[in-house]
């Protein structure tokens, strides 16, 4: 084997094993031969032997000499010339393993995607391509809003402006991101656009395409092919792709010269990836903005309490409509009490649902041994109205399936399982059977007895879509249906008579149709009416954020409605005098924002604090909080069990390590990365020690409980 001779400039190169061991989360000295040479530059993959066996790293420096006073062994070889790990991707990913108390190596798995050789064959052509003459971007949706015009002038004189946006009902967001992002691109700066899902992706995409072609809007979402994906990762990386539109993974891209970057709906989980260190869209961009010095608009129909502290500090400022424009625009709001729009509750086990009688003020229709279905009047109305308008009708339901939660219909116990425990439900239509089963082990309970009060009467504590639908058809027997959510998402319906169930997140857009062309004025077709079911069902869970996450998908289908002057409504079925109701109902999503963010540092949770929230076995945190340097004024609360409805990663053996228990920490708000470094380093300190129980860290975590 022929001897290797070490470079004669810079010979030691300071490399990053992506190992996914948190002791061993730190850089490694190498030498690069003078063969090397030439292709090992700060950012390339390489081949390392750790430990006697091979593994891939990242190149971090060239230097002249090391630290290192034994003997450096050699790179084995560098795996591809691409500098894949730029210095501003490496700066952003050690403040974000600082900010959550995570592995480097962890994050760089998710930003930077796999390897594929056949596309780094690929041409890569770095210019943006002259678009001669185009239509001038419409900017002037932004008009409408408080400081929305100076926001754009000093975003396009290339300085740094950042603005949390509440869109105003009846304005395309998608279309004032294109026309904005294309002015900047056109500028010569990089523009990033990061949304929830695939939907949100599409509708952005096609927005910017009335402006720009199909090869200049670089989609990245982790639904593409390794090939693709790595291909399109490299033209971002080569400043061929100046505007970039994607999900969770795209808010890492490094995108040359960052201009503009924008995020949709933050409050969404789809956000916020599943595994360690569980990095939220919102930070990766809030970091780059400060780090990259680009402007950043937080877009939503909602706003989550996150956001407004980002507004509250002055480190972001409102863009918000007038309220006189929130008046001509919106639907008229119309809350009902929260049986208003229920329809049939009480089944008995093993029978078909018992009838009940419609108040006088309902529209009923029934049908012998079905139950009886009620509408509330003005909820009847204002769908009877929009059909016969020729317009759609929105009906969010809260839950999928047919019956998806029942309870015992005299103390309203949650009926269980007698083999496991699991939820009783009824998951199909078959009412001749109405058999309830188990939705965890599928058991039929043909014989329920609640074990409470020993009744054996159920009652169904939220209709799912499909039984909303059912009823709903018998209310309007003449109307189409459509049911959309779960594996069967409508994307888009026709602007015709219609009453569309849909769960949350799941409604289809209203396009235009040949039936009401003539009629459509050439504006943007909207639903008629929404009645809004199963409030309750939100705003009753035990989560910290079950108001925001409410107002959410309620903004979101109100969004969609026709203003009040063109017959639009929303009915809503609860009782004012609830906070988020009434600021629903006034469209004051600001105010609730403020009110959430109060309400939380009275309490002392998220965002008005920052708070860790330690999962594992009993010895694990015992063993965590003996190493952990924590920082000064940081209160520890638990352990107490893990709740419900959370679980550890991976196959946790309770008979082993008894029952998983949660450790919440949490440290005034002051410096971001403060909390996240100590608990990085009481890891490391664990992994050293090579202790093996299961332990999970998540910093400020969506979900709390």
């Amino acid at each position: 084997m022929p001897k290797k001779t070490p470079a004669s400039v810079k010979p030691v190169v300071r490399v990053l094993p992506l190992l996914g061991v948190s002791h061993l989360d730190r850089p490694f000295d190498y030498l690069v031969t003078e063969e090397e040479s030439e292709a090992a530059q700060p950012g390339v993959r390489v081949r390392i032997r750790f430990n006697g066996r091979l593994v891939d790293a990242l190149l971090m420096q060239r230097l002249s000499e090391s630290d290192f006073d034994g003997k450096l062994a050699y790179i084995d070889r560098v795996i591809s010339p691409f500098q894949v790990y730029p210095q501003q991707l490496s700066t952003l990913v050690d403040a974000l393993a600082n900010r959550y108390g995570g592995n480097r190596s962890d994050i760089i798995r998710f930003a930077i995607p796999p390897r594929h050789a056949k596309a780094e064959e690929a041409d890569l052509d770095t210019s943006f391509e002259d678009l001669g003459e185009i239509t001038e971007p419409d900017l002037s949706p932004f008009s409408a809003y408080q400081h929305g015009e100076s926001f754009v002038d000093f975003v396009l004189a290339g300085n740094t402006a950042r603005a949390a946006w509440q869109v105003a009902p009846g304005d395309d967001w998608a279309a004032a991101i294109a026309a904005l992002g294309t002015k900047v691109a056109l500028d010569g700066r990089g523009v990033l656009v990061v949304v929830p899902d695939q939907s949100d992706v599409d509708m952005v995409e096609a927005a910017f395409r009335k402006y720009v072609s199909a090869k200049q809007v670089t989609v990245l979402n982790v639904s593409q092919g390794p090939q693709a994906r790595y291909r399109r990762y490299l033209s971002v990386l080569v400043g061929q792709a100046r505007i970039v539109v994607g999900t969770k993974s795209a808010a890492f891209a490094p995108v040359k010269d960052l201009g503009l970057a924008v995020i949709f709906n933050d409050g969404d989980d789809n956000l916020v990836e599943r595994s360690a260190p569980y990095v939220h869209s919102r930070e990766v961009l809030t970091t780059r903005s400060a780090q990259e010095n680009c402007s950043l608009l937080i877009v939503g129909h909602s706003r989550t309490a996150e956001t407004q502290l980002l507004v509250s500090s002055g480190w972001a400022h409102d863009l918000v409509a007038a309220e006189s424009t929130l008046r001509t625009r919106m639907p008229a709001m119309i809350a009902v009490g929260p049986y208003g729009l229920n329809f049939s509750r009480n089944i008995a086990a093993g029978s078909r649902p018992a009838q009940r009688g419609a108040s006088t003020s309902s529209a009923s229709a029934a049908q012998p041994g079905a139950g009886t279905t009620s509408l509330d009047g003005r909820a009847y109305q204002a769908a009877k109205s929009a059909l016969d308008r020729g317009e759609p009708v929105l009906v969010q339901s809260p839950r999928k399936g047919y019956v998806p939660t029942l309870a015992c219909a005299k103390c309203f116990t949650r009926a269980r399982c007698r083999h496991c425990n699991g939820p009783l439900t009824l998951p199909h239509s078959q009412e001749q059977a109405a058999t309830p089963s188990c939705a965890w082990c599928g058991k039929m309970e043909p014989r329920f007895k609640c074990t409470e009060c020993g009744s054996n009467r159920l009652r169904a504590v939220v209709l799912g879509s499909e039984r909303t639908a059912e009823e709903l058809g018998r209310v309007f027997p003449n109307t189409r249906i459509i049911v959309s959510g779960g594996n069967k998402v409508v994307e888009e319906i026709p602007h015709a008579p219609a009453l569309v169930v849909a769960t949350p997140g799941a409604e289809p857009r209203v396009v235009a149709c040949k039936v009401t062309e003539a009629t459509a004025d050439g504006e943007t077709p909207y639903y008629g009416a929404a009645l809004l079911l199963g409030a309750g069902a939100l705003l009753n869970r035990q989560d910290l954020r079950a108001g925001e996450d409410a107002m959410a998908k309620w903004m979101a289908a109100a969004t969609m409605v026709a203003p009040a002057a063109k017959g639009g409504a929303v009915v809503i079925s609860a009782n004012p005098g609830v906070p988020v109701i009434d600021a629903f109902l006034a469209w004051d999503v600001v105010g609730f924002a403020r009110h959430e963010l109060n309400s939380r540092r009275e309490v002392r949770f998220p965002p008005a604090v920052h708070m860790a929230a330690i999962d594992g076995a009993d010895a694990a945190l015992d063993d965590f909080l003996d190493v952990a340097k924590l920082p000064e004024h940081a209160e520890i609360l638990g352990p107490v069990p893990l709740p419900e409805n959370l679980s550890l990663p991976g196959e946790y053996d309770t008979k082993r390590f008894g029952a998983a228990q949660r450790l919440l920490i949490r440290t005034p708000l002051g410096p971001r990365s403060e909390l996240g470094i100590a608990l990085r380093a009481a890891n490391a300190n664990r992994s050293a020690r090579k202790d093996d129980l299961p332990l999970r860290i998540q910093v400020d975590p969506i979900n709390i409980g």
